[in-house]
């Protein structure tokens, strides 16, 4: 049995942040992570950095538009935040804020970004609608078919294969200990805490903690049930693709307000594709999704994101896609993330449901925050509260 302040459940991004400015703030930490650091959706993204509203929450009606729109102050906290990461971690996370433009096509397309910067700009964010030949100036790679396009400065993309395992180091420079290929398999309430045990091979072993912070990504929902709680996280698979490098192409972040399309150049010249296409799932022994499986590509999806790519920027289409790939990341039932502690479960937070490579780092910041019984009101439109009526009967009953 050994003791800590906090356990963090999950060796992705957030976990890893969190861990290290609870460790920098002096908190006694372990993570524990079942797989490796960076197995899921943290090391497998494209790495984007999107501040402005993101096309999933403008093309569900004007109720989550209006809501999504209050992200926006802790997007402005973000864009701060990242522009200070390399000097904190080091310039290996290939931070890259050269701009953002999300495209129009479409009379209908120039309709919903004028919607959208008018809900930018009220919340603050200093994006700006510019015409086609605007857009063109700044990316000559845009297609004439470009109508307009809503333009964000801060707005970019950086490494995601160096980011977590940059705070993973941090973490331990700071004293947190990180325990890899241990998995949480059940957990009990204790007076002081929450006592969880941790399978790691064939042993087991106990640790208690006085908070607890699942951040599992796809997991989190079952990481929840652990604690008797129902956590409305849900797994999906998504399609991501990169051609070979080429000379300097397209410095910003292109992105579409009608159509599913992100893309960008890398720093060793490779052209990122994506937008969030789906791939199938695959279903474990019992018929439930399977976030620990490769999802299989569906091959409408690739010729959809390709073309996508190709009727924005028509340059893409002399380069050579060199690989394809699946990822298993998760959404909550409103599709904003799920962030800060549970009610019915009194010092278990949870930090999951998307944005976690934009926000990750933010969220971490202010998660810390609150785990240590600081004042911060900053994630209210993420609590875990607002699921409430779900745990109207779960939770667990203290030792």
């Amino acid at each position: 049995m050994r003791s800590v302040d906090v356990l963090v459940i999950g060796g992705g991004l957030v976990g890893c942040a969190t861990a290290c400015r609870l460790a920098g703030a002096g908190a006694s930490v372990e993570l524990i992570e079942a797989s490796y650091l960076n197995a899921g959706a943290s090391g497998a993204n494209a790495g984007s950095l999107h501040f402005q509203i993101e096309r999933r929450f403008l093309e569900n009606g004007d109720a989550l538009a209006d809501q999504a729109a209050q992200i926006l102050s802790l997007n402005r906290l973000a864009i701060d935040e990242w522009r200070g990461l390399e000097a904190e971690l080091g310039d290996s996370l290939h931070v890259h804020m050269r701009g953002g433009l999300m495209v129009a096509q479409t009379p209908q397309e120039l309709a919903l970004l004028e919607a959208k910067v008018a809900r930018e700009t009220a919340g603050g964010l200093p994006s700006r609608l510019i015409d086609g030949e605007e857009a063109r100036a700044i990316a000559p790679v845009l297609s004439p078919s470009i109508v307009a396009a809503s333009y964000l400065e801060s707005e970019g993309h950086a490494d995601p294969k160096a980011l977590t395992l940059a705070f993973a180091a941090e973490a331990e420079r700071q004293g947190a200990r990180l325990s890899l290929g241990a998995r949480a398999v059940a957990a009990r309430r204790v007076h002081d805490g929450y006592e969880i045990t941790v399978e790691t091979g064939r042993t087991r072993s106990s640790i208690r903690a006085s908070k607890v912070l699942i951040a599992a990504g796809a997991w989190s929902g079952r990481m929840g049930e652990l604690f008797n709680l129902h956590l409305p996280i849900f797994p999906v698979a998504l399609l991501m693709n990169v051609t070979e490098r080429a000379p300097p192409l397209i410095d910003q972040l292109i992105q579409h307000v009608g159509r599913r399309l992100s893309m960008k150049q890398a720093y060793a010249g490779n052209i990122l594709i994506g937008g969030g296409w789906p791939s199938r799932m695959r279903l474990d022994a019992s018929g439930r999704f399977d976030p620990g499986q490769q999802a299989d590509l569906i091959e409408t999806s690739l010729r959809g994101n390709l073309a996508v790519a190709v009727d924005v920027a028509p340059q893409v289409a002399q380069l050579n896609l060199i690989r394809s790939w699946t990822a298993v990341t998760a959404v909550t039932a409103d599709q904003l993330p799920l962030v800060g502690e549970v009610p019915q479960a009194p010092g278990v937070y949870v930090a999951a449901g998307g944005s976690a490579f934009t926000l990750g780092p933010t969220f971490a910041r202010l998660l810390a925050r609150q785990i240590l019984d600081e004042p911060e009101d900053r994630l209210r439109l993420f609590s875990p509260a607002r699921f409430s009526h779900l745990n109207s009967f779960m939770g667990m009953a203290g030792a």
